[in-house]
Formats: C-alpha cells, structure tokens, sequence
C-alpha cells in the first residue's frame, strides 16, 4: 500500500513534542509492514537545512497558491535513511527557511501551515506519487482533507484521507477573512470551517476527513465531553461513526535499559534486581540524596504545566514526605510558579527532594532507571509516553486513570496483582496521594510483590508494531483492501 504521511515535525529531523516522537516511530513501523512504500513530508526548517547530517536532494519545485500569491516550494529528498521510509522536505525560506527558534510560534503560523498542507499535495503530484493514503496530523495538517475534497480530488481520485488528532487543545483558528485572502477555496466550503464565525481548521478536517483517529481508545471516548474537546465535542459526537483511538508505541530500541548509553548500569527483565538497585544508588549520588536503597524513591520527568497534574503533586507533597520515608527526583523546566515550588521544596527538605529544572535526556533515562515510583498525575492525557518508558525501565506507575494513562496502566490490587500500576479515578490531590501511599505500603511490606511487578512492567510490549499494525486495518478498511 502507498502511504503518506504529513507533519509539522518528526524526529529526529525538528521536534518540539510528542508528535516528533510518532512521527519518527510510526512511518518506520508502517515501512516494515511488508508491500507499503511510506513517505513522510515535512517542512524544511532552518535547524535542518543547516544540520550537515541530513544531506539532501532537490528532486522538484513547484508553486503554491495562497490567495492571491503564489510561493515557491521545493521538494527536497533525503538521502541516506536506511529503514524503507522516503524523507521529503518543503523548502521555502519565507516561512521556514530563514527563521531561527522554534518550529511554532510565529505571528502567522496559520499561512504558515496552510501553505505547508497545500504545498505536501503539490508535492506529491510533482514526484508522480498517488498514494492509496494520506495521514496527516494536527491543526498544522488539518487543512489537507479539506483541501482534497474541495480542490485536489481530480488528482488524487481514489486517496484516502486520516486525520489524527494528537492535541484536541490547539485547532487552528484563524480569523474569517483567511477564508478568502489565504485558502480562497470555493464558496460552497467555508460553512464546513466556519466555527463561531471562525475559521477552524480541526473542524474541518474532523468533517472531512475518511476517518478520524485519536491517540488512545479512551481519550477517543473522552472526546464527547466538553471537558476534553475544548469546544468540539458536538463536532466528534456527530463524527463518532468515524472516530477510533490507537495507543501510541515507544521507541524500543531507544528506551531500552539493556542497551542505553546513557545508565551506569544495564539490565534487563531477568537482571534488573542488581542493576536496578546499582543505577538507583548511581542517581542518588548524582542528584545529591543520600544513598539509602530500600527508601522508595518516586520520581518525575515532565514539562511543569498545569495539565501535568503538578497541582496535585504541589498540594500533597509536604503532606507524603512527613507522612512517608521517601525521596522525591522531579526533573522538567515550565511554569514559573511550578519551577519556584520545587525549588523550595528541595531547600525545606534537602535530603530528600532534588529539584531538576533544566532539560537533559541523558538524565531523564537515568531517573527512569534509578526511579522506583514513577509519578503522573496528569488532569488530562491524550496518550502519554512517560508512564510506558518508565515501565520500560521497570519503574512502577502511579497514574490518574485518564487517556492513555487508563489505557496502558490498568490497575493493581492491594497486592501488587492483576495489573500494571496503580491508579485514582477523580482527579483530587488526596486521592493521588492514597494512590501513592498504596503502592509505598506495597514496596515496603511486600517487596517479592512489588518487584514481580516490576518484571510484569519490564515485560509489556510497547513497541509500534501492534499500533502499526491497527493503523493497517483502518487504511484496508478505507481503502475497501
């Protein structure tokens, strides 16, 4: 099958989140499938144009209408990627080329991605590539079935179009004259973008689009409600025939502590009784605590914003470490407030709380390793990857049963049993700490229990093949193949 797949960023080429991280995982696992040619359409940021590790071909330019203008696009191929996918960059230094920072941001992000979505289907026509699919991802995206239905369909007769919603929070709202000074699409197709006398470019992708995919199956339930659609849960529930959740993967071969090059120690499912012990006593001297290793240590690596559940954490932490022997290792820059409580928490309990703000990838991997708890209380979580890496490395998950922290943690009994972690329904700070306070007693007075779940942890597949493979289905069903 020929599939396509557009995004405003991918790793390891630009990334500012998780949508990087699928980006890099899901075309590579949908390459391995045998019988599809995958190619992945990305803009051709300034930090890439300029990476001399990422070598590039022109292969074709062609023209983009936006209005009135028309802008230049070239299609740049990578040269060089061994695992099956086709890397093409749109070049233009107008709206990606020449701007240094951060790939979002700019004043006119919504021209920007509009031009991004219509230059991927000149693209695709200028290298004489029809796929069977598109999937394409995100507000930044979101134009494209539109774009397909109401322009493109000539050309692209028999496509299919996925529309995957990674952060329902971020739309793509435009004021109403984009409609005509920048998309001038026919008449009849501004009611299918219009939302509140805006432009909504999710609207219209959700309306228009084959099917419409989210990132677990409960947060595609969720969805329905006001409190998670920001505004769009009339929209899904209409579309609900065409909505389906797929849990994301991790990079296995990237979180893997058998092979990092980042832990002190290596272990695995069968050895991690030492090395685990050995990369938490490691950590411990890293970050300044006190070498204990049968105090439970529970850690955290997030970004410090409100949505992370951090409230939560602010409000029971004094609470859990008089009550509790234990140490706390929270790693993550964000909100001012956030980083300024943390900090205070460690200067109030010096050996006990190391307060990390600052971003390093290499430290994150070893407080996965050397972690024993891992916390995550998160108001809302779309799917979450943080909870999978640390089972990975065999750090037990206290989560709040929402998105795919419901989908990927199902909870265990009083006795470490018949789940992955432990889990809290409402989302109040005392029930994360009676979730917490479980799974301590549960290290404490039981530990052959909590470290058999540790190995069950350890031994999950959270690899993209199986969420590869549930893409798969949906594009055979779209394609009636």
């Amino acid at each position: 099958m020929r599939i396509a797949v557009f995004a405003s960023e991918g790793a390891p080429y630009a990334k500012s989140g998780g949508l990087g991280d699928v980006m890099e995982a899901l075309p590579a696992a949908l390459s391995r499938i045998p019988g599809n040619e995958v190619v992945l359409v990305l803009p051709y940021y300034k930090k890439i144009k300029e990476n001399p590790a990422y070598p590039v071909r022109q292969v074709a330019q062609c023209t983009v209408k936006l209005g009135w203008r028309r802008q230049y696009a070239g299609v740049m191929a990578l040269q060089g990627r061994s695992d099956g996918v086709k890397v093409y960059f749109i070049d233009n230094d107008y709206y990606f080329g020449a701007r240094p920072g951060s790939i979002y941001g700019d004043g006119d992000d919504g021209e920007r991605f509009a031009y991004f979505s219509k230059a991927c289907l000149e693209a695709l026509m200028a290298i004489h590539y029809i796929p069977d699919v598109i999937q394409c991802n995100d507000w930044q995206t979101a134009l494209v079935p539109t774009l397909l239905r109401a322009v493109y369909r000539p050309e692209f007769q028999d496509t299919k179009c996925m529309f995957t919603i990674h952060n329902i929070e971020y739309q793509g709202w435009a004021n109403p004259d984009f409609f005509d000074d920048v998309l001038a699409l026919p008449w009849g197709w501004r009611s299918t973008l219009d939302m509140n006398h805006c432009v909504n470019m999710m609207k219209g992708a959700i309306e228009t689009a084959d099917l419409v995919t989210t990132v677990s199956e409960t947060y595609a339930r969720e969805l329905m409600y006001p409190y998670y659609a920001h505004g769009l849960d009339g929209i899904l529930t209409d579309a609900a025939w065409k909505l389906t959740g797929i849990t994301n993967g991790i990079d296995v071969n990237t979180f893997n502590p058998a092979t990092d090059p980042a832990l002190p120690w290596h272990y695995d499912a069968q050895s991690f009784r030492v090395g685990k012990a050995d990369c938490k006593a490691a950590l411990q001297q890293e970050v300044g605590l006190p070498v204990k290793p049968d105090v439970p240590m529970l850690v955290m690596v997030t970004r410090l914003a409100g949505h992370k559940g951090l409230d939560l954490l602010c409000y029971i932490a004094r609470k859990l470490l008089w009550a509790e022997d234990c140490q706390m290792v929270i790693l993550g820059t964000g909100e001012d407030h956030f980083e300024r409580f943390f900090k205070g928490l460690q200067e109030e309990f010096p050996d006990r709380v190391a307060a990390l703000i600052t971003f390093n990838l290499g430290l994150a991997s070893r407080i996965y390793a050397g972690g024993d708890i891992y916390m995550m209380p998160s108001k809302s979580e779309p799917c979450g990857l943080s909870q999978m890496n640390a089972m990975r490395y065999g750090t037990v998950p206290v989560v709040h049963a929402t998105g795919g922290l419901k989908d990927t943690v199902p909870p265990v009994d009083e006795h470490g049993e018949g789940g992955l972690g432990f889990t809290f329904q409402s989302y109040n700070g005392d029930d994360f700490l009676g979730a917490l306070e479980r799974c301590i007693h549960l290290y404490k007075k039981e530990p052959e229990k909590f470290r058999a779940l540790q190995q069950r942890d350890m031994e999950q597949d959270f690899s993209w093949d199986k969420p590869a493979q549930r893409y798969m289905d949906l594009f055979r069903e779209m394609t009636n193949r």
